[in-house]
């Protein structure tokens, strides 16, 4: 088995489409059938580079959308809910987890059923929030965090503690529910929904090695009844995990990434999600090292306005997913995108197609210091990346040359030649002659300046597959300070876009 268990693990997976679950929770088809229910971000993805769907039906801990015994079973149907048709799926004999089962067996597509291990959607205050605040935190309120009057300093108040024993029995049960009852190809342990597991972490003091321990020993756990199912209907079940990219920030909330590697606990690698630490190449390295495929998660950015706005466009996917092949993963994981008829299905997935389509790339696609630091005490100083985002500004000081890199896919040099634009949104500027910009060291033209951006034609052969270096420098003489918020890299095949 353990042979056979590799080869699924490396199969081709050219993008990973999670799916949370909302399509029956928010349901508004006429009946809920499972046809209706599928033509709502499945079935259109037929024939698209979707070769693997993750399926959450996690609506808290222990709350869920599918027929468990173990948890709890979200058929509310108050206010935004009313729509909601976990509980008539359940009634026609069949639920939302089963119906993507047998979709993806006739469609031979894989399929993952996704745990979100500590969702808290119940902790944020919004409308929805009391509906999915479960009976058992009700029961047991020395299993979570906090409370509303009371919140911890990191994290959500809502959030279950794996320190307690009981806690770790219902997660692991959750799990071996699902992997006896439903032939899914695979687990996912969602880790990035949200980071948060023990309480020391969520009062911003270090944990120790017993936590640790204990989540590892509750992953060795999976791992076990993963491998005896899969034993049992005589093909593997995986087991996969999405986790934060850096080793030190898994250990800072209880995750001893290194060890589950070494020991061979998971098969599958997902990178990221609020923010990213590390360029996607560290990750590709570590996981191929022990032999486990790497995905590279695109979550939606969360950045306010017409910056969130573009780093949400095709163009900026394209670019993210571009650099993802270009660092060695092994495919392109894509959550909170739903819109089964978004071209990005057909592209993200080949790297030949996206080197044919308009991109803009940023330094930082979303995720500051300030989303690290929520969820673990010191988060912010482990990034290895640039951070440059309208609300981590670069201050200019004149006559010194500030430094901010860019990784490219394209390499705009070659083949095709298409038409590079530098934008830098410079607040405090009134005169564009106060900006000198050099991109890998050669010095840029005049920009012309509109509103607060500043806008270069750049020659193709001055931008490189990889690392590149911007500088730029306010003249000297210039005493108006100007902050840095944005820095936008258009690379254009199509002009007409």
């Amino acid at each position: 088995m353990g042979q056979s268990r590799k080869q699924a693990a490396h199969r081709p997976r050219r993008i990973i489409f999670n799916n949370d679950g909302d399509d029956v929770v928010y349901y508004s088809k006429p009946a809920p059938t499972a046809e209706e229910v599928l033509k709502l971000r499945t079935t259109p993805l037929l024939g698209s580079q979707v070769d693997t769907i993750f399926y959450s039906t996690t609506q808290g801990f222990p709350l869920f959308s599918h027929n468990t015994k173990v948890g709890e079973v979200f058929t509310c149907k108050e206010a935004m809910f009313a729509d909601n048709v976990a509980g008539d799926l359940i009634a026609q004999g069949t639920d939302a987890l089963q119906i993507m089962v047998d979709f993806c067996k006739k469609n031979r597509m894989e399929l993952f059923w996704s745990m979100r291990m500590n969702d808290i959607h119940d902790a944020w205050g919004g409308d929805y929030s009391p509906y999915f605040f479960p009976k058992f935190k009700k029961d047991h309120p020395e299993y979570i965090m906090g409370t509303e009057n009371d919140k911890p300093k990191h994290g959500g108040w809502t959030s279950v503690d794996y320190g307690e024993p009981e806690v770790r029995e219902v997660a692991f049960g959750l799990i071996q529910e699902v992997c006896q009852n439903y032939d899914v190809d695979g687990i996912e342990m969602d880790f990035f929904r949200h980071p948060m597991f023990f309480r020391r972490a969520s009062r911003g003091l270090p944990l120790g090695q017993e936590e640790l321990d204990v989540m590892t020993g509750l992953v060795r756990r999976v791992r076990e009844t993963a491998d005896w199912q899969g034993k049992k209907r005589g093909r593997p079940m995986l087991v996969a995990a999405r986790l934060p990219d850096s080793v030190q920030y898994c250990r800072g909330i209880g995750i001893d990434l290194e060890t589950w590697l070494a020991e061979d606990l998971l098969d599958i690698l997902v990178v990221t999600g609020y923010f990213q630490l590390s360029p996607w190449e560290h990750s590709v390295a570590l996981g191929h090292g022990y032999d486990v495929p790497v995905y590279a998660c695109l979550s939606e950015s969360r950045i306010p306005g017409e910056a969130g706005k573009v780093r949400n466009s095709d163009e900026s996917y394209r670019a993210r997913a571009m650099n993802v092949w270009n660092a060695g993963a092994d495919g392109v994981y894509m959550f909170n995108l739903f819109d089964p008829h978004s071209p990005l299905w057909w592209e993200l997935g080949d790297p030949e197609t996206l080197a044919r389509l308009d991109k803009v790339y940023f330094p930082t696609l979303r995720g500051g210091a300030d989303s690290a630091e929520f969820w673990l005490e010191g988060g912010a100083k482990l990034f290895n990346v640039p951070l440059l985002l309208p609300q981590d500004p670069l201050k200019l000081t004149p006559g010194t040359a500030e430094s901010v890199s860019i990784t490219v896919g394209d390499d705009p040099g070659r083949g095709m030649q298409p038409k590079v634009d530098l934008r830098l949104q410079v607040g405090n500027l009134a005169d564009a002659e106060a900006i000198v910009a050099a991109a890998n060291g050669m010095a840029l033209a005049a920009g012309v300046l509109s509103g607060e951006w500043l806008e270069y034609a750049v020659e193709p052969h001055l931008v490189k597959r990889g690392e590149n270096r911007l500088e730029i420098t306010v003249r000297a003489g210039y005493d108006t300070p100007a902050m840095l918020r944005d820095v936008q890299l258009w690379v254009r095949y199509q002009t007409s876009s």
